[in-house]
């Protein structure tokens, strides 16, 4: 049978445990991300790899709404089938939360500016 401080150092370590997952959860899935990109107005890779978007801050609205892909590649031709999101002809900032398996790539409207954090 088990004593009262064999039962009471497995409990501490399965709550060190879980406080361990919680603080890795929180790093990789943070609602503003770790990252900040800077401002954008042409088609830039930002992060090649997963990663997770967060936001999109909106500085100048342009005339027309960009697109956000998971991809590496910044190539017109191969983005059509790996879009994320748009992004709004509104100054503002998106929540997105969203993961990209392959790579983050931003590509802004006609005279948009914008901003993504990611981690």
């Amino acid at each position: 049978m088990a004593s009262t401080d064999d039962i009471l150092s497995a409990q501490k370590n399965l709550v060190v445990a879980v406080n361990s997952v919680n603080s890795t959860l929180a790093s990789i899935f943070g609602t503003n991300g770790n990252n900040n990109s800077g401002e954008i107005s042409a088609i830039t890779l930002v992060q090649s790899g997963k990663t997770w978007l967060a936001t999109v801050s909106v500085i100048v609205a342009g005339s027309t709404t960009g697109m956000i892909y998971d991809t590496t590649n910044t190539y017109s031709s191969a983005l059509t089938g790996n879009r994320l999101c748009y992004i709004p002809m509104a100054v503002g900032i998106y929540v997105v939360k969203m993961p990209c398996l392959s790579g983050l790539v931003v590509s802004p409207g006609t005279g948009q500016v914008v901003n993504v954090s990611y981690t």
